[in-house]
């Protein structure tokens, strides 16, 4: 493509129009960069919407897809495959789960959560167990399951009816999840900080609290840790920081290195339900994702990697919170970590594209808040280029 008005006028003659596009074509990356079909250079704080946690083309990753397609592409799950079960045994030693289902994305390790919690009750000679607890403002994913999971009004709009069996509580309410636990409760769904509902902390006494009424109940509590995985928060899971374990966990977006692929881990106590025919996905776990994650890992688990990104983080908050010292149009800043983000006392989407004209790549959630996700690699003088770009903006506002 020559330019972003010859790759717009082919995507929309010919995809569909599900997403909400800016009027640029990106063709090109390298760690906090990237290019868009015209040439101009961008300094990436969206990073795939937290998939590219190494940034753009991380060599590791490139250089092990590289070598794995000149091997095996794609062979059926009636076999075992080498890749898989060497990224099953990885993160079996960098999590409390025993093993692993692999899928293809975030929503689909939703979905096979969903069905694990039903399934093992089920198993249990309870099949009226099947109700799951989530919280309002949370995002699971957009297939039916996960979509119903998902207690956002605006998520369910126009395909209702909603599969039953979920209720929604609100977030950080202890007293209200309490109240909707009944005998028909089988799991609790929950995002450590809510991510597409607005980089919303869950508070650690809710958390702790949470766990205990799950074990008092024989309650499975399940972590979507599909935005918050894989040092996004600062240490390489979420529910590290709480200082809790869940049963079972979802994985997805970074866990690739760029590459789709998903992954639900459990204890063996309950992920011996997935029997046999129980679940599958064709693609899950195939030989080239695997290959790409195991890369990915390895980067993520070296000495000093995680701890350098969360001091960036750290240094970032700070610069946030300055901003909001000195421009009123700042509500609230939230956060951890490299997720991180500023909710405003109006609508953000001018904001982005102020940002886009700077070459910097922001995004806004919730119509009034501005979310960063970065790439972990990310330095101070990114970040200072960005609190500066944002006071430029915040004063003409002000003004």
């Amino acid at each position: 493509m020559k330019s972003n008005q010859e790759l717009i006028k082919l995507t929309n003659k010919h995809v569909a129009k599900n997403y909400g596009r800016y009027p640029i074509g990106l063709v090109r990356g390298k760690g906090m960069v990237v290019w868009d079909a015209s040439g101009k250079k961008y300094i990436d704080f969206v990073a795939g919407l937290a998939v590219d946690n190494l940034g753009h083309c991380p060599p590791s990753v490139v250089d092990a897809i590289r070598k794995q397609s000149g091997k095996l592409l794609h062979v059926s799950n009636l076999y075992h495959i080498e890749p898989q079960s060497q990224l099953a045994a990885e993160l079996t030693r960098l999590t409390f789960a025993n093993k692993f289902f692999f899928c293809n994305s975030g929503t689909e390790a939703n979905e096979a959560a969903i069905k694990l919690a039903r399934r093992w009750f089920y198993d249990k000679g309870q099949p009226k167990r099947f109700e799951i607890i989530t919280m309002n403002d949370s995002f699971h994913g957009r297939t039916m399951a996960s979509l119903s999971a998902t207690a956002q009004k605006k998520i369910h709009v126009g395909f209702k009816p909603l599969l039953p069996g979920f209720k929604y509580v609100p977030f950080n309410d202890i007293t209200a999840l309490k109240k909707s636990v009944t005998k028909k409760t089988c799991a609790v769904l929950i995002e450590p900080i809510q991510g597409e509902g607005g980089v919303n902390p869950a508070q650690k006494t809710y958390l702790k609290t949470l766990r205990k009424i799950c074990n008092e109940k024989g309650i499975l509590l399940i972590f979507d840790e599909i935005q918050t995985g894989f040092g996004r928060t600062g240490p390489l899971f979420a529910y590290e920081r709480y200082k809790i374990k869940p049963d079972i966990i979802t994985l997805a977006k970074a866990l690739g290195g760029g590459i789709a692929i998903g992954a639900m881990g459990s204890t063996n106590k309950i992920i011996q339900s997935f029997s046999p025919g129980t679940h599958g996905a064709t693609f899950g776990g195939n030989p080239l994702a695997c290959a790409a994650s195991l890369a990915s890992l390895k980067t993520l688990t070296k000495k000093g990697f995680l701890q350098k990104a969360s001091s960036q983080g750290d240094y970032f908050v700070k610069q946030l919170h300055y901003l909001k010292e000195n421009f009123s149009v700042i509500r609230e800043v939230r956060g951890a970590g490299l997720m991180l983000a500023i909710e405003l006392n109006q609508p953000g989407a001018k904001i982005v594209t102020a940002c886009m004209k700077e070459g910097l790549l922001i995004n806004c959630i919730q119509q009034n808040t501005i979310r960063f996700l970065p790439p972990l690699i990310i330095t101070r003088k990114e970040i200072d280029l960005l609190i500066k770009t944002l006071s430029k903006i915040f004063t003409k506002i002000q003004q």
